[in-house]
């Protein structure tokens, strides 16, 4: 029989196949076993990192508040030392101008401050009338100013960055409303008029 016989033969044979043994079968489902423990200890380290960060977060958040908090009032604390060093140096001296000045310069390191922490005061003298910076207090009408334009502000307004911690409160121009009521009443009466004119005819 040649080789070749001999070959073919070999592949067709089914007895001729590679089979493991029972040792080898045992190697392989302990290998298994084996990669089963060590991802089952990896997911459980996870899961207590994971718990272990739900634990630290919360805290983390809260010492931040807390820091921000003492960072923001830890500022204001030179400027009430202004105050009291002003009102009495200016009670000593009696003088108003003088203690007027000390307020006003006491009002710029507040003003100061705040801008340091992202706080500004809003503009609003000569501004369209804006519901979300502006709250109306007052209705004014100048005809040599344009309608809905803020012509008096009663308190200053504060934007912290995008947001609007507090609206300005401010008197608005109210020209074309007035005028539109004003011709409204007019011809109101007038309509009234021709009214009475038509049934005094019939």
């Amino acid at each position: 029989m040649s080789d070749e016989t001999k070959t073919r033969s070999n592949e067709q044979d089914p007895q001729s196949e590679d089979v493991r043994t029972p040792d080898e079968h045992g190697q392989e489902l302990e290998g298994i076993r084996k990669e089963k423990d060590e991802l089952f200890a990896k997911l459980q380290r996870v899961c207590a990192d994971y718990a272990n960060f739900q634990k630290r977060v919360p805290k983390q958040i809260s010492d931040s508040i807390a820091y921000e908090k003492e960072r923001i009032l830890r500022s204001l604390l030179p400027i009430l030392d202004d105050f009291e060093r002003t009102l009495k140096a200016e009670v000593c001296a009696q003088s108003v101008e003088a203690l007027v000045k000390g307020v006003a310069i006491i009002r710029d390191q507040m003003l100061g401050v705040l801008k340091s922490h992202g706080v500004e005061p809003l503009t609003t003298l000569g501004e369209k009338f804006d519901p979300e910076k502006h709250e109306a207090m007052l209705r004014k009408c100048e005809p040599d100013q344009a309608d809905d334009i803020v012509l008096a502000e009663y308190q200053t307004g504060y934007r912290l960055g995008d947001r609007i911690l507090r609206p300005s409160r401010v008197a608005v121009n109210k020209i074309q409303r007035q005028a539109q009521e004003a011709s409204g009443d007019e011809g109101t009466d007038a309509a009234q008029d021709a009214s009475e004119q038509d049934s005094n005819v019939e």
